[in-house]
């Protein structure tokens, strides 16, 4: 398949800006791939859709205020320099606005607490700067930093996105996005789905901002994914080959948990424990060794996560579905409904 088979035409105006009021109340489409029949729901039904030897994938990445605001010293000019990835120590590769005015060399304030040098460029455009600070660097960011805002949300972050730019489960700080299918969930679902005997499985997959970089590439075999960092415990690794052993579906949580489990399969077909760095990119055809269901939200045209969804929901099918959702004027994107494939 090529980029141009994942394009679609999206009004605006569809594009939530902000979250629903309460989470579990988000629009839920179901797509079932054996009747090729589209359910219409709300999110808090999707408890109806598992069984008590299911198991429910999610990512405990916990997205961080990675948006800093800082000027360049001497000429006191403004510098957003947003964090991609921690190097080592002080050391980041980051993104800088506007990049043509930041330049090696330039030193870079961001308030009373924080300095950085621009010692490098990268091959993608960003820069390697290297922090200095005398207190925990963490907790100046989470003091000074904006939420991490996706640029297709027109406005500036808002006190509550620090909660609603997160899911009730975040537990390993690291991304710079968040996994939005998750955003979805509250404690009272996921405590309905216990009850059911459903097994919560967490594991971690820290996005960047690869989920957003555009596919410049017609030919889908030649576009290269960013790494982002992962980590699969022993404990999960068991749970989800016992569930998988006892005839449960797996059901992952958004594109982000689906991309960790799937680089993650030994030769028999279980998953393995582990952690490091993937840029496992999936494209039609595909063929899912782990994943039996798949959480998701509406995602831009053209997107690595569209053609993940669908490489699981089958292209013409998810197509079919996201023609109605433009018709029934659902929410897209971070802030959006959701969708459940069976």
């Amino acid at each position: 398949m090529k980029l141009s088979d994942f394009k679609y035409q999206l009004p605006e105006k569809l594009i939530a800006q902000y979250p629903a009021e309460n989470r579990d109340e988000s629009r839920l489409m179901v797509l079932n791939r054996e009747t090729q029949k589209i359910e219409e729901k709300v999110f808090k039904d999707i408890v109806d859709y598992f069984g008590p030897n299911d198991c429910l994938v999610i990512n405990e990445t916990k997205v961080f205020p990675a948006r800093l605001m800082g000027t360049k010293d001497k000429t006191d000019a403004n510098v957003e320099i947003f964090l991609l990835r921690q190097l080592e120590g002080g050391l980041w590769e980051v993104l800088v606005k506007p990049a043509r005015k930041v330049r090696v060399g330039n030193r870079l304030s961001i308030g009373d607490d924080l300095v950085c040098d621009v010692i490098d460029n990268t091959v993608s455009g960003g820069r390697v700067v290297r922090f200095n600070f005398d207190d925990d660097f963490f907790q100046i960011v989470d003091k000074i930093g904006q939420s991490p805002l996706p640029p297709y949300v027109k406005r500036e972050p808002e006190e509550m996105d620090k909660e609603r730019y997160q899911t009730v489960y975040a537990r390993v700080r690291g991304a710079v996005a968040a996994p939005t299918a998750g955003l979805h969930f509250t404690d009272e679902i996921l405590g309905k789905l216990k009850k059911k005997g459903v097994k919560i499985v967490p594991v971690v997959l820290h996005l960047g901002l690869g989920s957003f970089r555009p596919v410049v590439v017609e030919d889908l075999s030649r576009h290269k994914m960013d790494s982002e960092y992962y980590e699969i415990s022993e404990e999960a690794a068991q749970t989800i080959n016992e569930s998988m052993k006892n005839d449960g579906k797996v059901v992952a949580v958004g594109t982000s948990t689906v991309r960790a489990l799937e680089t993650q399969v030994t030769s028999e077909g279980w998953v393995k424990a582990d952690k490091g760095w993937t840029d496992k990119f999936i494209f039609p055809p595909y063929e899912f060794k782990i994943v039996d269901r798949l959480i998701t939200n509406f995602h831009l045209p053209a997107s690595t996560l569209l053609m993940l969804v669908s490489a699981f929901g089958e292209r013409d099918f998810v197509f079919k579905a996201y023609r109605k959702a433009v018709k029934e004027k659902y929410r897209f994107y971070s802030y959006g409904d959701a969708m459940m494939i069976l």
